[in-house]
């Protein structure tokens, strides 16, 4: 079978992770990498055997060989990658948080739309099987009717570039709370009637930490929390009642524990040849380009841009404005 041809742009860490996923796969591979420093991208290809180093973004997606292009870079500069990539009529992977804002990301996809090209958010939560397994759980009636929902994220991070600068779309919110809000968002719809929210910005104006609380139309509510000033547990849990469903790293599920009348009575680990978690999002991406889909079931347009919307009212409140968000 003919590989799966996968370009990076962007040779940070979050590159070294999704070529290591890959290359543990069969039919899969990172076939060129491209940095704005020749020597940053030929080091890269030198420690994971890849055939082409780039120092132009232009050239990665000139490249005939390459199926789909990967999006690797700060957030402030997915918007002009990505467009970069359907310009030239490649498929685009797109890191979270998609875009720094919802008129970007309908940009974007409106444009692919028009050149016919697949794109989809790299959300690697959305495509995880075990993410898929806890939906299952929780509606075949095992915790009764679910109620609350609880998630949590955090990190220590408040020395980083990309969390503290505004022109690298910093914060806490769409490096950590996207994580969160798609866990409510995957679990309990997107009927969201009432948000409320309490935030810590830090000396440069980014958040650095913050609480969000969320009603659904239906009486359900959401409690979540982000922040990069602290560690803590990464939980999620799914309240219902007759019992409650807790999942061990809502960023990557790792493991799921299901309790009914506060007795263990299901406990499910990742799937054993799982990698990094950062395959499957390539795997979907290839199933939904060799289908001829313009974007994923798991993680659709529409909600890409209602989180994006629903982030951007969140900064609009607390004070977080980026360079991009006039223009």
């Amino acid at each position: 079978m003919k590989p799966f041809r996968v370009g990076i742009i962007g040779a940070g860490w979050i590159a070294h992770k999704m070529t290591i996923s890959l290359a543990s796969l069969d039919g899969y591979e990172v076939s060129a990498i491209a940095s704005r420093s020749l020597e940053k991208a030929t080091i890269f290809a030198r420690e994971h055997g890849i055939d082409k180093a780039y120092d132009s973004y232009e050239e990665l997606v000139n490249d005939k060989d390459i199926d789909l292009v990967y999006i690797a870079t700060p957030h402030s500069h997915h918007f002009d990658h990505a467009m970069l990539a359907i310009k030239h009529h490649k498929h685009v992977l797109v890191e979270k948080a998609f875009t720094a804002n919802a008129r970007q990301a309908s940009i974007l996809i409106e444009t692919a739309k028009s050149e016919n090209v697949f794109i989809t958010e790299a959300i690697w939560t959305r495509y995880m099987p075990l993410s898929l397994k806890i939906r299952e759980l929780m509606n075949s009636g095992i915790i009764g009717e679910p109620r609350l929902l609880t998630a949590t994220l955090c990190y220590m991070m408040e020395h980083k570039e990309r969390i503290v600068r505004a022109d690298l779309c910093g914060g806490a919110l769409l490096d950590l709370g996207v994580y969160v809000l798609n866990f409510a968002r995957m679990y309990f719809g997107t009927d969201i009637v009432k948000t409320v929210s309490n935030v810590q910005l830090g000396p440069e104006g980014m958040d650095m930490q913050e609480c969000i609380s969320l009603n659904f139309a239906d009486g359900r509510m959401a409690n979540l929390q982000a922040g990069a000033l602290c560690l803590n547990d990464r939980q999620g849990i799914i309240n219902g009642t007759e019992g409650y469903i807790r999942v061990d790293n809502v960023n990557c599920p790792e493991l799921v524990e299901v309790y009914r009348n506060y007795e263990l009575v299901e406990r499910i680990a990742k799937p054993a040849d799982m990698v990094t978690g950062y395959e499957y999002q390539v795997m979907e991406c290839r199933r939904c380009i060799e289908a001829g889909l313009s974007e994923s079931p798991l993680m659709p347009h529409a909600e890409t841009i209602s989180i994006m919307q629903q982030m951007d009212s969140l900064r609009h409140e607390w004070g977080v404005v980026y360079p991009y968000d006039n223009i």
